[in-house]
């Protein structure tokens, strides 16, 4: 057999050399697939057959290739079962299981095809043609032409591959009587379209094109998005404008029923370093009274990123608006303040810096622009020693703002001015006794100094202040750990006493960045339990605690711990409501446990020393199973006015969400106000999602701050490939 597989071979192989092409017929052997090259097939290049069996006949000078056939010519490969060469036509004829690679990486398969010997012009009966992107094109007949266009007659185009009926029909589909595919332009172009959703047709058009796989950007129009709100009902048309394959702009008018076209348009630049953008928005608006303060309004934001080096960046995020309401009333940007930046920023290793100019901008129309600050310049840095120092770590943490305001906060004793700036050392050194405890002296030093104009409740309106604070410290923690079988246990106590000179502030120095306090588990062991840098802490303090975890051969774990605070001597330097500021502290504990990958629980609070009053708590719980998921939180906490909350807080939410199949699903959430007894949000959906097509259709009540409900529907339609159809809309 074999022998008569080589005679036949070489006789072919001779006739067909002298045609300039190459062939050889081996035994089942597949080679390893080569990712096909998008470059021109060189000159000269001939076309190499693996066949089982190879026939030729000199009289007709046609050769037969039968078995597993596998032609390859540069990028292009084909296989199939039988194919036939006319060397006289230089043409090849396939059939049975003809699978097509091209160079772009697409893959066509047909019952039957008929090629020239260079693979550039041919036609296929009942073809499937298989994009890069995972989208299937079928058609009755495809015609291939030279200059890189391929016409699919009577074809359909969809992306699904698993989302399909019970016949096994894709969800979606584009059915057209034509289909051109041209490669060099590369564009797909319909003739007769229409858009078929479960079979249904939802959408007719003549003619349309779209880029193909290949293409990442190109000028032309986008999906629409539909809107709705105080300017009526509206629709955005966007435009892209590919200006260089580094440079585009896009124009995104809204047309509104009431108050006409709103302008949008976003200009985008790539640089060698970075990336920056410019988006202006405006409007001349035709119901003015409707909508104050009209008729022409706008608004401008930009944003950059630029590399300097390995090690540094530099960038802006910058917003102006004629008026407060504007970008909130068009939907266009729902941020409460606007914080315009300029940075520089480094990063390398564990060491830190950044710059900043910042101005903040209200965009509520019940705040005082005059109490906004500008902090000119805004600079924190952290940078660690490579070495060591006496045998521990040695860093330095840096923090500077000068900001100013042209009015006094008094409800938060905030001045004018304030220049503040920050310098800390600290060491610290970490040592293993023989009984495997771990030992943790520490030590810092920080300066301060403070220059503030009219701080509400100072005795002068303006003055200058110099501080110094040493802090040392011990931390020893002794972990001991229990095998429990199936479960393994750590138990570790936790003790740690600081000294730090008493904090000396005068009623003149501001507090800008240490208003809030969170006096938990988490920070019972920092050796500062202040938010920010305008405060400190000091005095002599004991912390003490205990935290344990089991962790199961399952994956669960327990997590819990708890611990107290002491001031032992000098000046306390917490106010009331923050837990810290007595003699003894409030008792600060967490549980965190899970029983398995379905059930979470997480629980935390800050209670009385003598458990009579709870003063802040927090739960959690979440659940994860096959079809059903959900999470319910709430939390209780007390008034504290010295620390940002001058009322009580309690409050429940969650959110669900029920899955009927692999694609649709049922969700919602709510968020309840216990104090004021009423819903702050609730919104439910449906949701689709599979493979190819992504829908979600949510409605929504949000309580504004004039205690009135805002009704909300938002609807999204998304065809992977395609594109995706948005609308929200509010009354």
């Amino acid at each position: 057999m074999h022998a008569c597989m080589f005679a036949l071979t070489a006789a072919a192989g001779v006739a067909l050399l002298g045609a300039g092409m190459a062939m050889a017929a081996t035994p089942r052997e597949e080679p390893k697939f080569v990712a096909p090259k998008t470059d021109p097939v060189p000159k000269g290049t001939k076309v190499d057959v693996i066949a089982d069996r190879l026939t030729y006949d000199g009289k007709t000078e046609i050769a037969t290739a039968t078995g597993l056939v596998r032609l390859t010519y540069g990028p292009y490969v084909l296989t199939a079962t039988k194919v036939v060469y006319d060397m006289k036509k230089k043409k090849f004829s396939a059939n049975g299981s003809i699978v097509f690679r091209e160079p772009n990486g697409n893959v066509l398969e047909a019952d039957f095809a008929e090629l020239n010997d260079k693979f550039s012009e041919g036609f296929a009966t009942h073809v499937k043609a298989l994009l890069t992107n995972d989208v299937t094109i079928t058609a009755d007949y495809a015609r291939r032409f030279e200059d890189g266009i391929t016409i699919y007659e009577r074809a359909t185009y969809t992306a699904c591959k698993d989302c399909t009926d019970e016949d096994g029909n894709p969800l979606w589909r584009i059915v057209a009587g034509e289909v051109k595919h041209d490669s060099e332009e590369k564009t797909l172009y319909y003739r007769n379209a229409k858009l078929e959703i479960g079979g249904v047709p939802v959408f007719w058009t003549p003619y349309f094109s779209y880029p193909d796989p290949t293409v990442k950007r190109r000028t032309g129009f986008l999906l629409p998005s539909f809107a709705g709100g105080s300017y009526g009902y509206g629709v955005r048309t966007p435009y892209f404008l590919e200006v260089a394959p580094n440079k585009d702009l896009t124009f995104t008018p809204m047309w509104t029923t009431k108050q006409g076209m709103v302008a949008d348009v976003e200009w985008r630049h790539r640089l060698r370093s970075g990336i920056y953008n410019i988006r202006g928005y405006g409007i001349y608006e035709l119901d003015p009274e409707d909508n104050e303060p009209g008729p022409w309004r706008g608004a401008l934001r930009s944003k950059g990123d630029f590399r300097i080096n390995s090690a540094w960046t530099w960038g802006w995020d910058g917003t102006v608006a004629d008026d407060r309401k504007f970008l909130n009333d068009y939907d266009f940007d729902k941020r409460e303040i606007a914080a315009s930046n300029v940075y520089v920023t480094g990063l390398e290793d564990r060491n830190y810096a950044q710059a900043q100019l910042i101005h903040y901008r209200t965009l509520e129309e019940d705040e005082e622009q005059d109490l906004m600050p500008v902090a000119l310049p805004f600079v924190t840095a952290s940078y660690f020693f490579g070495q060591t120092v006496a045998g521990g770590e040695l860093s330095f943490d840096f923090n500077a703002y000068s900001l100013r305001r042209n009015d006094a906060d008094t409800e938060y004793g905030l001045g004018t001015e304030q220049t503040h700036v920050m310098g800390v050392a600290k060491w610290r050194r970490q040592m293993t006794s023989g009984m495997g405890a771990l030992i943790t002296p520490f030590a810092e030093v920080r300066n301060d100094l403070y220059i503030s104009e009219n701080v509400p409740g100072a005795a002068d309106s303006g003055h200058a202040n110099a501080y110094i604070l040493p802090t040392a410290g011990l931390d020893i923690r002794m972990p001991f750990i229990g095998d429990h079988g199936v479960a393994q246990g750590v138990f570790t106590p936790v003790f740690q006493v600081i000294a730090s000179a008493p904090e000396t502030r005068d009623r003149g120095d501001g507090n800008e960045d240490a208003i809030s306090l969170n006096f938990d588990t988490t920070s019972l062991f920092l050796s500062d339990r202040f938010s920010g840098y305008d405060r400190y802490e000091g005095g002599v303090r004991a912390n003490a605690g205990v935290t344990y975890t089991l962790l199961g051969e399952n994956g669960g774990f327990l997590r819990a711990s708890l611990g107290e605070s002491f001031h032992l001597a000098g000046e306390n330097s917490f106010a009331a409501g923050s837990g810290l500021d007595g003699t003894s502290s409030d008792l600060v504990g967490a549980l965190a446990l899970q029983v398995n990958d379905n059930v979470m629980l997480g629980y935390q609070a800050r209670v009385e020393e003598d458990l009579s009053r709870i003063n802040v708590q927090e739960a959690s719980l979440g659940l994860t199973f096959d079809s059903f998921s959900a999470s319910l939180s709430y939390a209780d906490v007390a008034a504290a006015a010295n620390f940002g909350r001058p009322t009580a807080e309690e409050q429940v939410w969650g959110d669900g969400r029920y899955r009927f199949n692999e694609a649709w699903s049922l969700f919602g959430g709510f968020r309840f106000d216990i104090e004021d007894n009423s819903f702050m949000n609730k919104s439910i959906g449906v949701a689709f999602d599979c493979d190819c097509m992504k829908a979600q259709l949510t409605y929504s009540q949000d309580t504004n701050e004039k205690d009135e409900i805002d009704h909300r529907v938002e609807l999204g339609v998304e065809l992977r490939t395609i594109g995706a159809v948005n609308g929200a809309f509010g009354f």
